[in-house]
C-alpha cells in the first residue's frame, strides 16, 4: 500500500494574504485524498543531521536567528519564515527522509509526502522560491550516504527549474537529476547545457504553451534515461503548477498529464526494483492542485 505522509506543523507555515503558497494548498491536497486508500503517516521532524547532509551549520544558524517571535519575516522577495513555518521545513525534510528509510526496508513500495513549504529551490545556503530547506536532494542524500546505495534517480516535473536541487546535487556522481521546465521562467536556471560535475544532470526546457503531447516525449526521453542509469531509488519533485489553470506559469499540462507522466516514472523504477518516494513541490490553482495530486496518487496506488 502507498504511504502518504504529512504533519499538522504544514498548515502552521505562515504566508502574507494573497500569497501563491499558502495553507489552503493544504487543504485542498488533503480533500483530493480523502478517500483514497493510503496507510497514513505523520511526519517526523528532521534533526539538524539530516539537514546539514546538503545545507552548511552557518545557514542552519541564519535560519534560526531570523525567526520571529511571532508573525512572519521575509527571507528573500517571496519566500517568507515563521515560528510554525520552521517546524513544518523540518518536518518536510523528516517526511521525505522517513519515507526513504521505510520504502527501501520494505515497509511500501512507494510514498507521497504531503507537505508544505515545498524545497526544491532552496540552495545550498540561499532560501528562495517558497522554499526553505531542500528537502528532495537531503533525502537523496540520506539515501546515499545512511542507506549506502549507489544509484538514486531525482527526477522534477515542476514547471519552474528545481535550481537547489541542483545545486545541492552538482557535484553528487551517484545521483541522476533530470528536469522539465518552462523556460524563460523564474528562477531563470535549468538551461540543457547545465549538466553537472560528471554530466549526471539532465534538463529539458519547454517553451511557453508547450501541451501534453510535448510534455510526454519529453518524459519518454528521461525514462529511458533513467533506465539506463538503473536507480535503486526513485525520487520525485511532484510539482503540478505546469497544469494551463495555474497563475504562476504558462504550460498545458491537465491532470491525465501527470497521470502519464507518473506512470512512465513508476514503470522506470519498476523495470529495476527502485521504490519511489514523491514529495509535493508547488501548485497553486486549488482546484487543479487537488485534481493534479489525485491523479498522480492514483498511479502511486496501482502500482503499490
Amino acid at each position: 500500500m502507498t504511504l502518504l505522509y504529512t504533519h499538522p506543523s504544514a498548515w502552521a507555515h505562515l504566508t502574507p494574504e494573497g500569497h501563491p503558497e499558502q495553507v489552503a494548498r493544504m487543504d485542498a491536497v488533503r480533500d483530493a485524498l480523502e478517500s483514497a486508500v493510503l496507510e497514513r503517516r505523520e511526519a517526523p521532524r528532521a534533526g539538524d543531521a539530516d539537514l546539514l547532509r546538503c545545507h552548511p551549520q552557518a545557514y542552519l544558524d541564519r535560519i534560526r536567528d531570523s525567526l520571529p517571535d511571532e508573525g512572519i519575516r521575509m527571507l528573500d522577495g517571496d519566500t517568507y519564515i515563521s515560528q510554525g513555518g520552521f517546524q513544518a521545513a523540518r518536518h518536510a525534510v523528516g517526511g521525505v527522509c522517513q519515507a526513504v528509510d521505510d520504502v527501501l526496508a520494505g515497509r511500501a513500495p512507494n510514498a507521497f509526502v504531503a507537505m508544505r513549504p515545498p524545497g526544491h529551490h532552496a540552495e545550498r545556503e540561499t532560501p528562495m522560491g517558497f522554499c526553505i530547506f531542500g528537502s528532495v536532494a537531503i533525502a537523496a542524500k540520506r539515501a546515499l550516504d545512511h542507506h549506502g546505495l549507489d544509484r538514486v534517480a531525482v527526477l522534477d516535473f515542476d514547471v519552474h527549474h528545481g535550481n537547489g536541487t541542483q545545486d545541492l546535487l552538482w557535484d553528487e556522481k551517484r545521483a541522476f537529476f533530470a528536469s522539465t521546465h518552462q523556460m524563460p521562467l523564474f528562477p531563470g536556471t535549468g538551461k540543457a547545457s547545465e549538466r553537472g560535475e560528471f554530466g549526471q544532470i539532465m534538463n529539458l526546457p519547454l517553451a511557453p504553451d508547450t501541451g501534453g503531447a510535448e510534455a510526454r516525449a519529453a518524459w519518454r526521453a528521461i525514462a529511458g534515461q533513467v533506465e539506463r542509469f538503473r536507480p535503486q531509488l526513485v525520487l520525485i519533485s511532484a510539482g503540478f503548477d505546469a497544469h494551463r489553470d495555474d497563475p504562476l506559469a504558462s504550460l498545458n499540462w491537465d491532470e491525465s498529464d501527470f497521470t502519464a507522466i507518473t506512470r512512465m516514472i513508476c514503470d522506470a523504477a519498476t523495470a529495476h526494483s527502485a521504490p519511489v518516494v514523491s514529495a509535493l513541490e508547488g501548485g497553486y490553482d486549488l482546484g487543479a492542485l487537488g485534481r493534479s495530486v489525485r491523479a498522480h496518487v492514483d498511479v502511486l496506488t496501482e502500482v503499490a
